[in-house]
């Protein structure tokens, strides 16, 4: 598995459970040696994350934890959820490729053995979110809607809004797994839904699909107000 891909996995995780403070400037060479990385994939992974609104650039040219809200996060998700469910029925509706079906075959036959392992480890968690980003990206593309496209773009730049952002870090627990094994069989549903040219279906599907990504943010929350308790010095990132 592509190291920048396992180190951005791993910071975004960092992120999202507070282990960061708001407005925490963030050191390449720490980071670097924490993950146990070089500051290459670490540098490009603050890139990502800086797109993906996790964090943002100084002055000095490095970067800094954002703040936000868990009712901005909700809100990112469930417009990409409705963005997302225009772009598969209007995929339906035009009707598979023989081409995309067999790219996006090959995205569902990827997640499968990313998921069979159990427990997850990095390398199956990283392999299937990189499955499940081309899977979206894939859908997308073949809406052939130019304007839709870019209301995602945009949604994209907002916390925790783009498909993988979402998915459970800690895969290695039954629940998480267990989440990402229901998330992927709805993407075997929509694969269904857009080869029978069902556009309601898909559109009703891929817009339910997001509601996995609003469950693991709960989770998430949950798990870390219970470290508060246990641990009160711990601050989190995600405030009301």
């Amino acid at each position: 598995m592509n190291l920048q891909e396992t180190v951005l996995m791993q910071l975004r995780d960092l992120v999202l459970r507070g282990e960061f403070e708001p407005g925490q400037r963030l050191a390449e060479q720490q980071l670097a040696e924490r993950l146990g990385a070089s500051r290459t994939p670490v540098r490009a992974a603050l890139v990502t994350l800086e797109q993906e609104g996790l964090v943002k650039a100084n002055d000095t040219g490095g970067f800094i934890v954002r703040q936000f809200t868990p009712r901005e996060v909700t809100d990112a998700i469930a417009v990409r959820g409705h963005l997302e469910g225009m772009a598969a029925r209007l995929v339906a509706e035009h009707g598979l490729s023989r081409q995309l079906a067999l790219d996006l075959r090959s995205c569902l036959d990827d997640g499968d053995r990313a998921l069979a392992a159990n427990p997850l480890t990095i390398d199956n968690y990283a392999a299937y979110a990189a499955m499940n980003d081309r899977f979206h990206a894939l859908v997308l593309e073949a809406s052939g809607n130019r304007a839709l496209q870019r209301a995602v773009a945009l949604n994209d730049k907002l916390p925790f809004a783009p498909a993988s952002a979402m998915l459970p870090m800690q895969g290695a627990m039954a629940p998480d797994r267990d989440w990402m094994l229901y998330a992927h069989r709805q993407h075997h549903m929509l694969f269904d839904a857009l080869q029978r040219g069902e556009g309601a279906r898909a559109q009703a599907l891929a817009a339910e699909h997001t509601e996995v990504a609003q469950m693991n943010l709960r989770q998430a929350l949950e798990r870390r107000a219970e470290s508060e308790r246990v641990m009160p010095g711990i601050r989190l990132v995600v405030g009301a």
